[in-house]
């Protein structure tokens, strides 16, 4: 089957810190070498390693975390490959099921792979993750292992899921990571008890949270409604914000964004500070990734 086209990204009107990090993007090999494990519910797009790279040199990005797509269930080759052309400027977020061994982790760990996505929504027909994806149950089973390897957990759930599970997840004793400005519910509003959890445990340096505008809003281009959220993130607790662009942004055919534009905004509503901008593209992901100390711009 064809890909679908990604259209290349313009540079941000101002120029990245040395060292930025996109904290979420994804990878899509060949249909050749990289079967998909799963039925996916979307056309698969062309975004293989090549026109990831390209996309770093378009707009300034030279660090990046690939995370696994569902369609390709735990075989998280297409990622690694990729990782392994630049092992220094890439990381991973991989996905394992319940009854992987210690030793399909390590390989994991070894290959770039510095923690695992878990996936609770509320999807059509009662289902609460896509076909391929690891769920909750996965997360409990493999916490042992993965906080004897030092593997954190990227969980793609709403706040209200999140505030349910608040105590156990912090309990499990590494680092927690919520997708998506971790789905609040927008008409609940900042104020809403959910999203009000989500900044307390933001506040108690309990989770990191990915500021990804695309998911966030329907509001394209410009998400002006997602402002207060963002805003509310920013005054929480900086030093555990991560930003992200989704690229290649599956499911957005008609409003998928520009990354330039993404960079432009986030710089805006950062109040064009520059000390948060590094922290928050360079500093936070170099800390949480373990990329090596930053080069000084």
């Amino acid at each position: 089957m064809e890909r679908l086209a990604v259209p290349p990204s313009r540079a941000p009107k101002r120029a990245l810190p040395a060292s930025a990090c996109d904290c979420h993007t994804h990878v899509f090999g060949s249909a050749e070498d990289y079967p998909v494990a799963a039925t996916s519910g979307y056309p698969l797009p062309d975004a293989d390693a090549g026109k990831h790279r390209q996309m770093r040199a378009e707009t300034g990005l030279s660090r990046a975390v690939l995370v696994q797509p569902a369609p390709y269930g735990d075989n998280c080759r297409a990622m690694t490959d990729a990782i392994a052309e630049a092992p220094d400027m890439l990381r991973g977020i991989g996905t394992a099921f319940a009854g992987a061994s210690r030793a399909q982790l390590l390989d994991l760990r070894e290959a770039g792979v510095v923690g695992l996505r878990f996936v609770h929504l509320q999807l059509p027909e009662g289902r609460t993750r896509f076909a391929g994806a690891a769920g909750l149950d996965d997360l409990w089973a493999l916490a042992p292992a993965m906080a004897e390897l030092g593997l954190h957990a990227q969980l793609w759930c709403d706040a209200a899921t999140f505030a349910v599970h608040r105590q156990e997840l912090a309990r499990l004793g590494f680092p927690i990571v919520l997708e998506h400005m971790a789905r609040f519910d927008m008409e609940e509003g900042v104020k809403g008890a959910a999203f009000q959890t989500v900044l307390a445990a933001l506040a108690a340096d309990e989770i990191w949270v990915k500021l990804a505008l695309c998911r966030a809003s329907q509001q394209f281009p410009d998400y002006p409604d997602a402002r207060p959220f963002h805003d509310a993130l920013l005054g929480a607790n900086p030093a555990m914000l991560l930003w992200a662009s989704d690229w290649p942004h599956v499911r957005l055919v008609e409003t998928r964004p520009d990354v330039g534009h993404l960079l432009d905004l986030f710089a805006q509503w950062a109040n064009e500070d520059d000390a948060l901008i590094r922290q928050i593209l360079v500093d936070n992901p170099g800390a949480l990734y373990g990329f090596e100390p930053a080069r000084l711009s």
